[in-house]
């Protein structure tokens, strides 16, 4: 008797279950959409907006298939692109520039299934279609602008420490001064390499009597501040395609100096290269608190020296012109809470000289009012104007008003752009049409398909119903592995799908070692129960190695590879754990459902079984 016990089927049964509600999402095809967000915390999204889009939608006679209000924004599918097109600039010029509208590619899963977690799997950009960009970061760039910062601090010790000196400037990466006296050149070094030790100091005597000293950034600092600007321009980026509705960007670093920008999905090219182009940073300056002067600017007579901005309630303030601090003083920024009210808030380190001047300022202007400004692509926006009440020293500073978490983390990413990042140009652009990404999809999907037929048809015929229960075994280890895949919302390439279709080769394989042991075992005189039996327990050892060593390829392969290198051992290894637990666990219940209850089991259809000549001389047949 082959019975399996109870507790195995219900595992094959909530498997199976599981499997086909996390398989299903991914029938569904993607549908053009537009995707509606905020750009200010102040404006909100609600039902409000959700039925003054549908109204305009339906007054300019723009068919949509359904908008929905999410935790992102608004979302509204179509049936084609050209509608989506269309509905796009006409919400544009409706909303405003306070409003994000981005294109996007949603899939059209009934909401049950995503109520249930049961989302499809993301598809890559060779699959989706999408844009490639590979941008190139400006190294000497960063370094100018660490000795530009360097050349301000020791112009501001050497006046801290009283040295006298004839000049101070730049000459390439490097700061020079230049002293008539040899006796301050040498307080001056002292100084310098006690104060900055990432500068190495050297002392030349220049033509005609000048007595310079040059100080350059040493290796290890220079390297240093390259691989942070890498590194902060990849999570500014990061944080910055959130705002185009990419499910899975692909972001990495690509040699010392380069970095790779992969966005599955998006259309709307101009659109992924004014926010991978942004850049922001910080300013401080003093409000025009004159009496009569902000009616003055509002009437249209803007005083001399100063603009006319607006808070983030909407209300005019007058600034000064002249700038008190820059972003460049920032060393860090970091979002968090006020402590006092809770409210979201961005906590400001200020470098040394950068925490001088913020306290020399509010110690000379108590009672009056600060104000801390923005500046983004030219545009400048006054984030709070608060009343100095005391001197502030420290060097750290907190930023709030009226903004929300998600804004004051996006405000300590872009201020620390602004302090630490180097600029970026876009060296390569590539776009991959949705056309083209279906075409990939259909040739992957016919690959699978057609190879995963002819596999069935020659088990089938070849094993009889053994084989027809190696192929029902063979679709529920596919169902299984794309399950999986949408569970971890993985991103399905060109080469997974290459590592599907190569999962299915290894699955077959295990079921051909099955079948052929109890083959083995019919043809020395074993039972039908006792061949089974045996075929599935010695067939184990073979099946587990083959796999493991397999197995340990493809980790290899996700430990030293990159990119689809990566996504194909992926989906290799998940493919192996899925076709282990197929071929083995879920056609040893089939097996033991048709034949389990039969006590007297005369034969097994499972082909042509060859006995040795000793025993018969011709071939029995099963």
């Amino acid at each position: 008797m082959n019975r399996y016990p109870l507790w195995k089927y219900i595992v094959i049964a909530v498997a199976l279950v599981v499997g086909m509600l996390y398989t299903l999402p991914n029938f569904f095809p993607e549908v053009p959409a537009v995707q509606i967000s905020s750009s200010k915390s102040a404006v909100k999204i609600d039902n409000a907006l959700l039925g003054t889009i549908e109204d305009t939608l339906k007054s300019a006679n723009i068919a949509y298939r359904g908008a929905e209000l999410d935790s992102v924004g608004i979302k509204v599918r179509f049936n084609d692109y050209d509608t989506q097109l269309r509905a796009k600039d006409l919400l544009q010029s409706k909303l405003g520039d306070n409003y994000i509208v981005a294109l996007n590619l949603l899939s059209s899963s009934p909401h049950w299934l995503a109520s249930i977690g049961a989302l499809p799997m993301y598809l890559g950009l060779d699959l989706r279609g999408g844009v490639h960009f590979l941008l190139q970061v400006d190294m000497k760039a960063a370094l100018d602008k660490a000795a530009d910062r360097y050349t301000t601090d020791i112009r501001s010790l050497m006046r801290e420490k009283k040295i006298i000196y004839s000049g101070v400037g730049r000459e390439g990466s490097n700061v020079v001064l230049r002293f008539k006296d040899s006796t301050e050149r040498s307080k001056a070094r002292f100084e310098i390499e006690k104060a900055f030790p990432d500068l190495q100091v050297r002392e030349q005597d220049a033509a005609g009597g000048d007595l310079r000293l040059v100080a350059g950034l040493s290796p290890p600092a220079q390297t240093r501040i390259q691989e942070s600007a890498v590194q902060q321009n990849i999570t500014i980026l990061r944080n910055r395609v959130n705002e185009l509705g990419v499910a899975e960007p692909i972001i990495q670093q690509a040699g010392t100096d380069r970095v790779v920008v992969q966005l599955p999905g998006v259309q709307d090219t101009a659109r992924a290269k004014d926010i991978l182009g942004r850049t922001a940073t910080l300013e401080i300056r003093m409000v025009n608190e004159d009496p009569g002067a902000l009616e003055a600017a509002i009437g249209g007579s803007v005083p001399f020296g100063s603009d006319l901005l607006t808070d983030r309630n909407g209300q005019p303030i007058l600034v000064q012109k002249q700038v008190v601090l820059t972003g460049d003083r920032i060393s860090d920024a970091q979002s968090g809470f006020d402590p006092q009210s809770g409210e979201p808030a961005v906590h400001v380190d200020l470098d040394p000289t950068g925490a001088r001047i913020f306290k020399e300022v509010t110690r000379d202007n108590v009672g009056k009012r600060m104000a801390i400004l923005l500046i983004e692509k030219g545009k400048s926006e006054v984030i709070t104007a608060p009343v100095i009440r005391e001197e502030i020293g420290g060097g750290r500073v907190q930023i709030s008003g009226r903004m929300s978490s998600r804004e004051a983390n996006d405000i300590a990413l872009l201020m620390r752009a602004g302090a630490l990042a180097a600029p970026m140009e876009i060296i390569e652009e590539r776009t991959v049409g949705p056309s083209l990404g279906k075409e990939n999809i259909t040739k992957g999907f016919d690959s699978v398909k057609y190879g995963f037929v002819v596999l069935a048809v020659f088990i089938c015929a070849y094993y009889m119903l053994m084989g027809v229960i190696s192929t029902i075994a063979l679709v529920i280890n596919l169902m299984l592995l794309i399950a999986i895949l949408s569970m971890l919302q993985a991103t399905l390439t060109l080469p997974g799908m290459a590592a599907i279709a190569l999962t299915l080769g290894m699955a077959i394989d295990a079921n051909v070692l099955i079948n052929e042991r109890i083959r083995e075992e019919l043809r020395w005189g074993s039972t039908p129960h006792a061949a089974i039996q045996a075929g599935y327990e010695r067939a184990w050892g073979t099946i587990l190695d083959s796999n493991v060593t397999t197995m340990i390829a493809g980790i290899a392969l996700f430990a030293f590879g990159t990119g689809p290198v990566k996504g194909f051992a992926v989906v290799h290894v998940l493919g192996i754990l899925t076709s282990m637990f197929s071929a083995v666990f879920i056609s040893r219940g089939i097996v033991a459902l048709i034949y389990g209850g039969r006590r007297k089991l005369e034969r097994i259809s499972i082909g042509q079984v060859w006995q040795p000549a000793s025993k018969a001389t011709v071939p029995a047949k099963s």
